[in-house]
């Protein structure tokens, strides 16, 4: 596998070095970003790709041509990401040369098609037998989504969430998706939305939804969250960004998706409490590690006090990766974590309370974990440096961005602490302090 991001010359190079290249994925081509020169680079009896991603690099002008050249001439294809400047009409052209594709970014999904060029691109959607993941669909021309209900109840896995589709789009296309195992969203299917997925999508084990920067004070919240919760007890992971969220309702969850093993509930608005009682947010994710004995990953927000720490510590003890923001009361809720969860790999804090004690706290456990990250917290100079010197093998690293007081009681932006063989890391920038 090569991924690529560097100038088109490089890219010539490696195409014609590597003659058996089965998976390429271009991230940043920073030489020809604007053109799609780059599809020239590959040697015209290059058969052997398997894998072709260039759904981040920004092209105005593709060269749908050699595109086409490129794609006819790998028949063992099987996963191809397109950018979001690929147009629909060159989409249908692109899945009828590669009807064997298994997963498929489909670039815009946009302009519009005439009715015949729509029932077109359904057909060639149908061929596509194998298909099993879609993504792209950086923005959906209305009343397009139909093209590609014909496969399906074939996938597994379906990615919208640069879409900015609404409920009833959602509710028409989940309705033939009964075996769908991922789904990601943006928010403005909204509370409606979600309960369409719950009744539709049985099998849902990966969920996400994300926020619309242009939807202030809209979106989903704890009534959507409750439907997915109610619909679909096999859920693993959840990432849930919303604008209000109750205790009962993330009691619901923890009740009804004991096997979750990633919950990550993102309230918008810092230190917001349950909506409906204005209670702090520490039973309901008391719940969520009581009920869920084999969670691994957790992300906190909302009011919590020390109580919903001192829950995670008591029955977390699975957790491997925490993240904490805008969160806490005081230092002896991180000290309950510390102490408690001695599965924690990775712990990531910001704009929280914890200070030195709580930073300290952790001495004995940091050998043992990947790393720490504490930013705009109460943390300070002095603390960073005793760490440092009672745990030398750890590397300590303080980051100061903007030019701040460095007196030893001074709080430090950032903290980053991390196991290394190798020592400190050589390509620091200026504002990072190894101690």
């Amino acid at each position: 596998m090569v991924s690529v991001a560097m100038v088109s010359l490089t890219l010539q190079r490696i195409a014609v070095i590597c003659r058996q290249l089965t998976h390429l994925e271009l991230t940043e081509n920073i030489l020809n970003h604007k053109t799609g020169s780059w599809l020239h680079a590959f040697p015209s009896g290059l058969t052997s790709l398997v894998s072709l991603s260039f759904e981040d690099i920004d092209h105005e002008d593709m060269d749908f041509d050699a595109l086409e050249v490129l794609l006819s001439q790998c028949r063992g294809l099987k996963t191809l990401r397109l950018n979001r400047n690929v147009p629909l009409i060159q989409l249908q052209r692109v899945i009828s040369i590669c009807p064997q594709l298994v997963e498929l970014g489909t670039g815009s999904f946009s302009p519009a098609l005439s009715q015949k060029a729509q029932y077109t691109l359904r057909q060639s959607f149908q061929k596509c037998s194998e298909l099993r993941t879609l993504s792209g669909f950086w923005s959906v021309a209305p009343g397009h989504l139909p093209t590609i209900y014909p496969i399906c109840s074939n996938l597994v896995s379906l990615n919208l969430s640069y879409a900015p589709i609404c409920d009833v789009e959602l509710a028409d296309l989940v309705s033939h998706c009964s075996n769908i195992q991922k789904l990601w969203l943006m928010d403005t299917v909204e509370d409606k939305g979600l309960e369409s997925v719950a009744m539709s999508c049985k099998n849902l084990q990966d969920f996400r939804v994300y926020p619309s920067s242009t939807r202030a004070g809209q979106g989903v919240t704890e009534e959507g969250f409750m439907h997915i919760a109610r619909g679909c007890p096999k859920l693993r992971a959840i990432l849930y960004f919303c604008n209000q969220m109750t205790n009962a309702a993330v009691e619901v969850m923890s009740k009804n998706c004991v096997d979750l093993l990633s919950f990550r509930l993102c309230i918008m608005e810092p230190a917001k409490p349950d909506h409906t009682t204005s209670a702090p947010m520490d039973e309901g994710f008391g719940a969520i590690v009581q009920h869920c004995k084999s969670l691994r990953r957790l992300s906190l927000s909302g009011w919590l006090t020390d109580k919903a720490f001192e829950y995670i510590g008591m029955h977390a003890k699975n957790l491997e990766r925490l993240s904490v923001a805008f969160a806490g009361e005081s230092d002896v809720g991180l000290q309950y974590v510390l102490r408690g969860c001695m599965n924690l790999k990775k712990l990531e804090i910001r704009d929280s309370p914890f200070g030195d004690m709580a930073l300290l706290s952790g001495l004995h456990r940091y050998e043992s974990m990947h790393s720490l990250w504490m930013s705009n917290c109460s943390v300070t100079i002095t603390g960073c440096q005793w760490l440092a010197k009672h745990k030398p093998r750890l590397n300590v690293e303080v980051i100061q961005k903007n030019d701040k007081d460095n007196t030893p009681n001074a709080l430090v932006e950032s903290v980053y602490v991390y196991r290394s063989v190798v020592g400190h890391r050589k390509d620091r920038p200026s504002f990072v302090m190894a101690l």
